[in-house]
C-alpha cells in the first residue's frame, strides 16, 4: 500500500499541489538530460526528436512544392489558353469581330481574343518538329501577358504588316534558329488539285522569341498574324474560335450562361477545368497521396517516444516510488512524462517548421547546388514541363500539418505515462 493510499485509509487529507508545477516540469527536464547511465534512453529520445523534424519538414516541403508545381502550371496553361473558350456551331465563325466585341461586354470578362489555330511541321536548319500554329492580331498578343512580357529577342511591333513568326526559345534552340532567321511551315492541308490536295510549304522569318518558362509551350507554340493564318490554313474570313480571360478563373462555371447569351449567336463553350480535367485531377491524386505517405514519418517518430518513455519509466521505477512515498500524487507523475513526451515533439514539431521553410524559400539554389554537386540535371525540364522548381506555402496546410505532428505527439505519450501513474511504489522498491 503506498502512502497516498494510506493517508486515504486513516483519514488523513493528502496534500496535493497544482497540475504542472515547478518541480514537475524541473523532474522532467532532468529526465530529457542524458546521463551516461542513460545513453540509450537518451539515443532513443534523440532519433524521436529527429524523425518528428525530419517528418514535419518533409511534409511541409513536399506540400509546398506540389502546391508551386500545381500553381506554375495553372498559371503558365490560362495564361496561354484562356480561361474560357467560345467555339461555333452550324455554321462559321466569319463574324468573330462581333461576337469578340459583344463578349467583352459581358461583365467579368477581361478581353475576347479570336484566333486560327492548327498544326503544322516546324523545319529549321538544325532539325524538324510538331509545333501548334496560333493566329493572332497583334493587340491581342499584347494583351497575353505571359508571351509580350517574356519576350527574349526581337519585338512584336509590327507583327500585323511584319510577316514574321514569334516562336518559343526552346523551338528556337532546336530548331537551330535566331531572330530574322527563316522558318519553313508544313502543313498537310494545302491547296487543292486535280491530283489532290498538296501540303503548304512556305518559309516565315523569326520575329520574335519568347520564353514562357514551361518548356512544353516553348518548345510547341508559334504565334503569326491573324490574316496570315486564316489564309495559310484556307480560312480565309474564318476564326477557330474565342477565348476569354475572365477576372476570376474559378467562376467560370457561373458565367458559361452569360457568355453563352452574350455570344448572340450559337455557341459551344468550355472554361479550363472542362480541358485539363484529367491533368489536374492527376496532380490532386498525387498530392493527396504524398501527403498520407509522408505522415507515416511522423507516425513512427511518434511511435519511437512510446518506446522511448516505455523504457524511460521502466528505468525510472525507482524515483517514481519514491516522488509516491514523498506524497507526489499519480497525477502529478502522469504529467511528468507527458511534459517529457510531449517537449520531444513539441520541439521536433517546430524544430521541423523552421527547417522546412528555410529550405522551400532556398528550394531552387538548393537544386541548383545538388545539380552542380552531382553533375546530373536534378529537375529536367522536359519531363516536369517547367524551367524551375516551384515552391509555395499555404499557410492553411502548414498550420493542419502543425496540429497533426503535435497531436500525434501528445497522444505517443498518453499510454507511458499512465504506466508510469500507475506503478505500485511497494512493488517498485520491494528489491532496491
Amino acid at each position: 500500500m503506498s502512502v497516498a493510499d494510506a493517508a486515504v485509509d486513516t483519514g488523513i487529507e493528502e496534500h496535493k499541489t497544482r497540475p504542472f508545477a515547478p518541480f514537475e516540469w524541473m523532474i522532467a527536464g532532468r529526465y530529457l538530460r542524458s546521463r551516461r547511465r542513460e545513453t540509450f534512453i537518451s539515443v532513443i529520445a534523440g532519433f524521436s526528436f529527429a524523425g518528428i523534424m525530419l517528418g514535419v519538414a518533409t511534409l511541409i516541403i513536399v506540400m509546398a512544392v506540389m502546391n508551386g508545381f500545381r500553381s506554375e502550371l495553372l498559371g503558365k496553361i490560362l495564361g496561354i489558353n484562356g480561361h474560357m473558350l467560345v467555339q461555333p456551331v452550324d455554321s462559321a465563325l466569319t463574324d468573330y469581330n462581333a461576337v469578340a466585341s459583344r463578349l467583352e461586354g459581358v461583365a467579368d470578362v477581361i478581353s475576347a481574343i479570336p484566333f486560327v489555330e492548327g498544326q503544322a511541321l516546324v523545319s529549321g536548319p538544325a532539325g524538324n518538329l510538331g509545333g501548334l500554329v496560333r493566329g493572332l492580331y497583334e493587340s491581342d498578343l499584347r494583351r497575353i501577358p505571359l508571351v509580350a512580357n517574356n519576350i527574349r529577342a526581337g519585338a512584336l511591333d509590327g507583327f500585323d504588316d511584319g510577316g514574321g513568326i514569334a516562336i518559343g526559345s526552346r523551338m528556337a534552340q532546336r530548331l537551330g534558329v535566331t531572330l530574322g532567321d527563316n522558318v519553313t511551315i508544313i502543313s498537310p492541308r494545302g491547296n487543292v488539285t486535280p491530283i489532290g490536295v498538296t501540303p503548304r510549304v512556305k518559309a516565315y522569318p523569326v520575329s520574335a522569341i519568347f520564353e514562357i518558362g514551361m518548356s512544353e509551350y516553348d518548345s510547341t507554340f508559334l504565334f503569326m498574324p491573324l490574316t496570315e493564318a486564316q489564309g495559310y490554313f484556307n480560312m480565309d474570313g474564318r476564326a477557330t474560335g474565342i477565348e476569354l480571360y475572365v477576372t476570376d478563373p474559378d467562376a467560370v462555371g457561373a458565367m458559361k450562361t452569360a457568355v453563352e447569351d452574350g455570344a448572340g449567336r450559337p455557341a459551344f463553350v468550355t472554361d479550363w477545368r472542362q480541358r485539363n480535367v484529367t491533368f489536374f485531377s492527376a496532380l490532386e491524386v498525387e498530392r493527396n497521396v504524398m501527403f498520407i505517405i509522408l505522415t507515416l514519418i511522423v507516425l513512427v517518430a511518434a511511435l519511437n517516444i512510446i518506446s522511448g518513455l516505455i523504457m524511460l519509466v521502466k528505468d525510472k521505477g525507482r524515483d517514481i516510488a519514491i516522488l509516491r512515498t514523498m506524497g507526489a500524487t499519480r497525477g502529478a507523475i502522469m504529467r511528468i512524462f507527458l511534459i517529457t513526451g510531449a517537449s520531444i515533439g513539441c520541439v521536433g514539431t517546430f524544430a521541423g517548421f523552421l527547417l522546412g521553410l528555410v529550405v522551400c524559400w532556398n528550394i531552387e539554389s538548393i537544386r541548383q547546388f545538388i545539380s552542380w554537386l552531382t553533375s546530373t540535371q536534378l529537375f529536367d525540364p522536359t519531363l516536369y514541363f517547367l524551367s524551375r522548381l516551384p515552391a509555395e506555402i499555404d499557410n492553411g496546410e502548414t498550420v493542419m500539418v502543425l496540429v497533426m505532428a503535435l497531436i500525434l505527439s501528445l497522444l505517443a505519450t498518453l499510454y507511458p505515462a499512465w504506466r508510469a501513474a500507475r506503478l505500485d511504489p511497494v512493488e517498485a522498491l520491494r528489491y532496491e
